[in-house]
């Protein structure tokens, strides 16, 4: 099977490409390195392409080359503060480089799509969110993903190919590339420091190991089923800002003290974020690895 990952040298990319490897796949990358860095995956030069998603010729000579079986579309900016900050080029690489990789899974007679959305695309809400929940995106980012999944549907009634759908929450693990919270924490505690800084301490989060969030993108691109669907993927579990670091705390057999950094606090932030997974987990996927196994592998003991 020819796999063919956008975005697969970053954060996410390089676990389901680990995941789809260890299946027998033979796997192709698309990436830029904006973000991602190529020593995160072992794939060979024939078969890794830094370019960008926006070149559009080169797009599709790459596909002529390859002629994948499937697409793994994970290629965006995913930083929702960079979003906010440069909504120009993010909406333009997350809207406009998807347009060029459906056209050339359109041409090049790709047989299944997967693309990578977001929570974000849901509003501002207390209890956990099924897929059916109203979308509603709050800023420039979940607005772009959105915008994706409406061109994924078009794509699907133009050309009958199936398409997966998978709408993110909180991923954490190794090879982070942009500052989000555990990382963040991950980074302050691993120069030593038992006093570290942090924003708003309160919001609840679904936090997902990036290895069960590979288990589920291959289990799904391996689930035959017509059409197209919307999975979400997170954990069904969520955590504080407080609660995760008592995790680091557990793993590190150390006290932590918190200082907030009102530089680093959000005026507008919402309180939680909850997947609803039971729809995933019914293709029988279940997540493995738990916050504190998560944790433990990210700390310099």
């Amino acid at each position: 099977m020819k796999t063919l990952v956008t975005g697969g040298a970053g954060f996410i990319g390089c676990a389901v490409i680990d995941k789809l490897q260890r299946e027998g796949d033979e796997i192709f990358v698309i990436d830029n390195l904006s973000f991602g860095k190529r020593e995160f995956i072992n794939v060979s030069d024939d078969h890794f392409f830094q370019t960008d998603i926006l070149d559009e010729q080169t797009i599709y000579n790459i596909f002529n080359d390859v002629r994948p079986d499937r697409v793994i579309h994970l290629a965006a900016v995913h930083f929702i503060p960079y979003c906010n900050q440069h909504p120009f080029e993010s909406s333009n690489i997350n809207i406009r480089g998807t347009v060029h990789i459906l056209n050339a899974c359109k041409k090049y007679d790709v047989k299944k799509v997967f693309f990578a959305s977001t929570a974000a695309v849901y509003p501002i809400y207390d209890e956990a969110v099924s897929e059916n929940h109203p979308t509603s995106p709050m800023d420039i980012y979940g607005l772009s993903k959105l915008t994706g999944e409406h061109l994924c549907n078009e794509f699907h009634l133009q050309t009958g190919v199936p398409v997966i759908i998978c709408r993110f929450f909180n991923a954490f693990g190794p090879n982070e590339t942009n500052p989000h919270l555990i990382p963040e924490i991950q980074n302050q505690i691993n120069a030593g420091l038992r006093k570290i800084k942090l924003g708003n301490l309160t919001p609840k989060r679904d936090f997902i190991h990036t290895s069960d969030m590979a288990n589920a993108v291959h289990s799904l691109m391996s689930y035959d089923r017509k059409g197209i669907d919307i999975y979400n993927l997170g954990r069904g579990i969520e955590y504080s800002v407080t609660e995760i670091v008592a995790a680091f705390s557990r793993q590190l057999g150390e006290e932590i003290e918190i200082e907030v950094d009102e530089t680093r606090v959000r005026k507008v932030e919402r309180m939680h974020l909850l997947a609803d997974v039971s729809k995933l987990k019914s293709t029988g996927w279940q997540p493995l690895i738990g916050i504190d196994e998560g944790i433990a592998t990210l700390i310099n003991k």
